[in-house]
C-alpha cells in the first residue's frame, strides 16, 4: 500500500484558480482526477486525510470532503472506515486513453561520435555469486567481514562533523599517508601521501589519466595480448593503440620502437602481465624507462596482482626505478579486499598532484569518505597486512588444487603450469583446438571461462583458457574440473 506522504507531495501542488468561477471543490476534484488518469497517482495509493490536506492547502476541511465525495461518487476513489481514502482500481471507461499514434515517428536524438564509440565498447557486468572459474574475483568466503563491520561502526561513532560535507577530491589525507607508507615499504615507491590520488578503482584511474595525458590521435603502446579494461579507457580518450608483443621478459621495447618510435604513453602490467602472467625482467624495465625518457613518453604502471606472490622475491615497482618523473603507478583494493569496495588510487610526479586532484574534482567530487576512514583503520592496525598474508596461503592452496585437477582430468586437452603470482591460471589448449568455442561450450553448462585469443589485437592469437581460482573452495574447483571433463568427454571443439 502506498504511503500517503507520496500522494500528499503530489496533491500539495494543486492550486485552485480563484478567478475561474468554478467551485473550489470541483477544481480540486478535477486536478486529482487528472493525476489518476495520467497514473501520477497509482491504483491503491492512499490519499492524505482531509484535515491534513485542508491545512496544507489553506482550504476548509469541508471543501476537501466535498471533493473526495465527488470523486468517490464517480468511482475514482473509495473510502474504508478507519483507514482513509484510496485510489480505486479503475474500470476501462475511466482508465486513461491510449496515447494517440504519431503519423510519423519523431527522429531519435543521435549520440555524439564519442557517445557512439563509448556505447559500442564491451564491459563486464556484475557477476554476483562466483561460479567456476570466474577470474579476477577474490575469496569472499574468507574476507574478515565481522572485523570490517566493527571498524566501520567505530568510524561512524567517531566521525567528526567536519567530515560530513564535501571532502578533498584527492582523498582522505590520513589514508593517503598510510597508503604511501605501505607503498614505500612493500613496493619501494618514492612517494608521499600528498602525491596519492584516491579513485573508485583502476578503471576510473585509467579513464581520468587518459583524458588528462592524451589528445585524440596520440599513439599509445599497449601490451598484446593485454588488459581489455585499459584498452577501452584509452580508446574512449581517442588514443591510437599500438599493440606491442610480449615475450618471456615482458613488453618487447625494441619491437614497440619499430612500430611506433614516439608514443605519447606506454601502458604496462609488469608485476604480472595480464593475461599471460609474465613478470617483466629488471633488464627490460630499465630498457623501457630509458626509452620513455628518450622520447618523452608517459608510462602507466598497473601493479596488477602484486600482493599475491607464491614463490621467489617480488621485484620492486617500475616507479621505484624512475628518475625522470615519467611513471604513474596504479593500484586497487578490488582484488586484495572486495570488488564492491570501490577504492583505488594512483600516484605520479609530486609536482602534478594538485593538477591531478583538480581534474578529478571535475568528474567525481571524492570517493566515499567513510570507506576511506575504515580502510585507514584497517591498515594502521596491521589487519590489512595480516589479511594479505592469509590470502596468499589460501590462494596457494586453491591454485595447487586447480593445477592438480586440470592435469589429472583434462591433461589430454590442455597444458598448464603453476603461477608464481596472481589469482588465475592460464592453460594452453592442444594445437588445433579453438579457445572461443571451448569457452562457449563450457559457458552453456554454467562454467565461466575466458578465451586467451580475445585479448589479442594483432598477429596470430594463441589458443588458451583463463581459469580463475581465488573465489572458489577446493571442493568447488574439483567439481568444476570434473564437470568440464564430462562436457568434453566426446572431444573438445576444433576451429570451424
Amino acid at each position: 500500500m502506498s504511503d500517503p506522504l507520496q500522494s500528499g507531495g503530489l496533491l500539495l501542488s494543486i492550486r485552485p484558480d480563484d478567478g475561474s468561477g468554478e467551485p473550489v471543490y470541483r477544481q480540486l476534484a478535477q486536478q486529482i482526477r487528472a493525476a489518476i488518469r495520467e497514473t501520477r497517482l497509482a491504483r491503491g495509493t492512499r490519499l492524505p486525510a482531509s484535515r491534513i490536506l485542508a491545512r496544507e492547502l489553506g482550504l476548509s476541511r469541508n471543501t476537501i470532503v466535498a471533493a473526495y465525495e465527488l470523486l468517490e461518487s464517480e468511482g475514482w476513489i473509495h473510502s474504508r472506515i478507519g483507514a482513509g481514502a484510496f485510489v480505486s482500481n479503475q474500470p476501462e471507461d475511466l482508465a486513461p486513453p491510449p496515447p494517440a499514434a504519431l503519423a510519423e515517428p519523431l527522429p531519435r536524438p543521435e549520440f555524439s561520435d564519442r557517445g557512439r564509440m563509448l556505447t559500442s565498447l564491451s564491459h563486464a557486468t556484475g557477476s554476483g555469486r562466483p561460479v567456476p572459474f570466474v577470474a579476477d574475483v577474490p575469496a569472499f568466503d574468507v574476507f574478515p567481514l565481522a572485523t570490517w563491520s566493527r571498524l566501520m561502526a567505530q568510524s561512524w561513532r567517531e566521525v567528526d562533523p567536519s567530515m560530513l560535507g564535501y571532502a578533498d577530491p584527492a582523498g582522505y589525507m590520513p589514508l593517503r599517508d598510510e597508503l604511501a607508507r605501505h607503498l614505500r615499504a612493500h613496493r619501494f615507491l618514492r612517494c608521499e601521501g600528498r602525491d596519492v590520488i584516491m579513485t573508485s578503482g583502476t578503471q576510473q584511474s585509467l579513464d581520468l589519466l587518459a583524458r588528462i595525458l592524451l589528445d585524440p590521435g596520440d599513439a599509445v603502446w599497449i601490451e598484446d595480448p593485454g588488459y581489455v579494461g585499459a584498452r577501452s579507457a584509452l580508446i574512449a580518450a581517442g588514443a591510437r593503440l599500438v599493440p606491442v608483443p610480449v615475450d618471456t621478459e615482458g613488453l618487447m621495447v625494441d619491437e614497440g620502437a619499430r612500430r611506433e618510435p614516439r608514443p605519447k604513453l606506454i601502458f604496462i602490467t609488469p608485476s604480472r602481465q595480464y593475461p599471460l602472467g609474465i613478470t617483466m625482467s629488471m633488464a627490460r624495465r630499465a630498457e623501457l624507462l630509458a626509452f620513455a625518457e628518450s622520447c618523452g613518453a608517459w608510462v602507466i604502471e598497473d601493479d596488477y596482482d602484486c600482493e599475491f606472490r607464491y614463490s621467489g622475491a617480488a621485484l620492486p615497482a617500475v616507479q621505484s626505478m624512475d628518475r625522470s618523473g615519467r611513471v604513474i603507478y596504479l593500484g586497487t583494493f578490488s582484488k586484495s579486499l572486495l570488488p564492491s569496495f570501490r577504492l583505488g588510487f594512483f600516484t605520479g610526479p609530486a609536482d602534478l598532484a594538485t593538477a591531478f586532484a583538480n581534474a578529478k574534482a571535475v568528474v567525481d567530487k571524492h570517493p566515499p569518505l567513510l570507506e576511506q576512514v575504515t580502510l585507514n583503520a584497517f591498515m594502521r592496525s596491521g589487519r590489512f597486512a595480516a589479511h594479505i598474508r592469509r590470502m596468499r596461503q589460501v590462494y596457494a592452496g586453491r591454485q595447487s588444487c586447480l593445477l592438480e585437477s586440470l592435469r589429472r582430468d583434462l591433461g589430454d586437452v590442455l597444458t598448464v603450469e603453476p603461477a608464481e603470482t596472481g589469482v588465475h591460471l592460464l592453460a594452453m589448449l592442444r594445437p588445433g583446438l579453438d579457445d572461443v568455442a571451448f569457452c562457449e561450450r563450457a559457458r552453456a553448462s554454467g562454467i565461466a571461462l575466458r578465451p586467451l585469443s580475445l585479448y589479442y589485437l594483432s598477429g596470430a592469437a594463441r589458443q588458451g583458457v583463463i581459469f580463475g581460482f581465488a573465489a572458489l573452495s577446493p571442493k568447488v574447483i574439483e567439481a568444476g574440473v570434473r564437470k568440464l571433463a564430462r562436457i568434453f568427454g566426446d572431444g573438445p571443439p576444433r576451429p570451424s
